[in-house]
């Protein structure tokens, strides 16, 4: 396994199991609440801020198990970074955009909050699905 693909692995992981504990802890202090009015902020902060902390320690603890695995990047990584990227990006931008139109709408912040954070994650699942896959079954070729 590649440096590059191992990080899409983390990334994917990191990902889903980080906005599942967030849901859980947001939906778990509803308890009959409206969402708009759940104390969102701090788990927020605190699942994102772990989910990269997650990431980096993952990061030096496969560099530790496998210290003569490959650090380099090479053309192949390159390119599967870069379709991975431009297959995530949609979401990204769909997110920001709800948001902005809810902004405008004067949504209650918790959603747009909310929908910005789901397009941050779909845009790493979706594309760390799409790296995986490419490292799994080659590059397409156009």
């Amino acid at each position: 396994m590649t440096l590059e693909e191992r990080r899409a692995w983390i990334g994917l992981v990191v990902a889903v199991v980080g906005y599942g504990v967030y849901l859980v802890v947001v939906l778990g202090r509803a308890d009959g609440l409206p969402l708009a009015e759940v104390d969102y902020a701090a788990p927020l902060l605190w699942t994102v801020g772990a989910g990269i902390a997650a990431a980096i320690v993952a990061e030096i603890l496969f560099a530790i198990a496998n210290p003569r695995a490959s650090q380099v990047k090479d053309d192949r990584d390159r390119e599967i970074s870069r379709l991975g990227d431009h297959i995530a990006q949609p979401f990204m931008v769909i997110g920001a955009v709800a948001a902005m139109l809810m902004a405008m709408a004067e949504w209650a912040p918790f959603w747009i909050a909310n929908v910005i954070y789901l397009g941050f994650v779909l845009s790493a699942v979706v594309g760390g699905i799409a790296k995986v896959i490419v490292y799994r079954a080659g590059v397409p070729e156009w």
